[in-house]
């Protein structure tokens, strides 16, 4: 008997988690203390409760800790201390980044430059949670948060903010306060955010690859700066639909010969699970039917070599420009082995 699959625990943004910090901290500040757990209203109904993992109070400060829970998603702020500092006084409602926050360097975020990283729905999130504490205790809602994350510099260097121009940390992240598991949009919206910085600071060349070889030999190959490089991976199609609205003059497309080939077949989505090579097809590309019963693209280029792959970055050229179809864009098409050598090119 097959047992049904386990449902994935789905998790609690950065954002939602800074808010949940914010809100204890008003509590302490204006209410006289702490409490163990606090309840927050996402913005789709959800109302998670967050217990603190650590206080603080001064006093014209309060500061409160929570610990995140990604769920069953791989992320890598997952278990993350989160710190929001409330400060009294000053005009209207300041954010400021604080240790392992990043701060935005480079137009085409939608936080300006000079900013603490800090997105607009999570900014939102904590100016409705100081509006509806000020109302609550009939306070004054004239204060700073400063959010902090713990070893957040270090965790940076995992994610995109290196390339994307923000400096010295993570980024307070969440549209909905919730991370849901293998989350496909976040990595699109990771891709999309990518595009539009290279477009800001005026990068006219981007790359998007399929793993981290094909990104170092690409990269090398055109002499690329890491803000051109988008971490495409299996989301072919979220690429270049994007581009398709928001273009630039060129852009190359690597990756290795197993992706590629399901691309040249007009997959968008590369993931094993979500689209397979059709050795038939591949088999007519070559004209050689033994490759019908082979298991692998890898296999096949291993019987045919360079031509098979030349053939393969051609019929994935024709497919990009499909999906980019009149956009003005210049494409090119790398595909790289295992080892990092170039084993098949086509450009327009």
């Amino acid at each position: 008997m097959t047992s049904e699959p386990k449902e994935l625990r789905r998790g609690w943004t950065t954002g939602a988690c800074a808010t949940a910090a914010t809100k204890a901290a008003l509590v302490r500040l204006w209410g006289g203390a702490f409490d163990e757990e606090v309840s927050i209203t996402l913005p789709r109904g959800e109302t998670p409760d967050f217990t603190l993992a650590e206080t603080a109070f001064c006093t014209e400060w309060a500061e409160a800790a929570i610990i995140k829970d990604a769920g069953d998603d791989p992320d890598v702020t997952h278990g993350a201390m989160i710190r929001s500092r409330v400060t009294l006084g000053g005009h209207g409602i300041r954010f400021k980044a604080g240790a392992g926050v990043g701060t935005v360097t480079k137009p085409g975020l939608p936080i300006g430059v000079g900013e603490p990283a800090i997105n607009p729905v999570p900014r939102q999130m904590m100016q409705d949670i100081v509006a509806e504490m000020a109302a609550k205790y009939g306070a004054d809602p004239q204060v700073e948060i400063e959010i902090s994350i713990d070893n957040g510099l270090e965790i940076a260097k995992k994610t995109w903010n290196p390339r994307l121009g923000i400096v010295g940390g993570l980024s307070v992240l969440g549209t909905t306060g919730v991370v849901r598991p293998f989350s496909c949009s976040a990595w699109i919206a990771s891709i999309h955010r990518g595009i539009d910085v290279a477009r800001a600071t005026g990068l006219t060349h981007v790359a998007g690859c399929t793993g981290a070889t094909s990104e170092k030999v690409v990269q090398g190959l055109y002499d690329l700066p890491l803000e051109a490089m988008l971490d495409m991976g299996d989301f072919a199609g979220g690429l270049l639909k994007y581009l398709r609205k928001h273009p630039v003059e060129r852009v190359t497309i690597g990756g290795g010969i197993g992706k590629m080939v399901k691309l040249a077949q007009g997959a968008v989505d590369l993931h094993s699970g979500r689209s397979q090579v059709d050795f038939s097809r591949l088999a007519e590309l070559c004209d050689d039917a033994s490759i019908c019963n082979m298991n692998t693209a890898l296999q096949a280029y291993e019987k045919i070599g360079k031509p098979l792959a030349n053939n393969v970055a051609h019929e994935a050229l024709l497919q990009i420009r499909k999906q980019l179809r009149d956009t003005p864009i210049q494409v090119d098409v790398v595909i790289i082995d295992r080892v990092g050598l170039v084993i098949g090119r086509a450009q327009e």
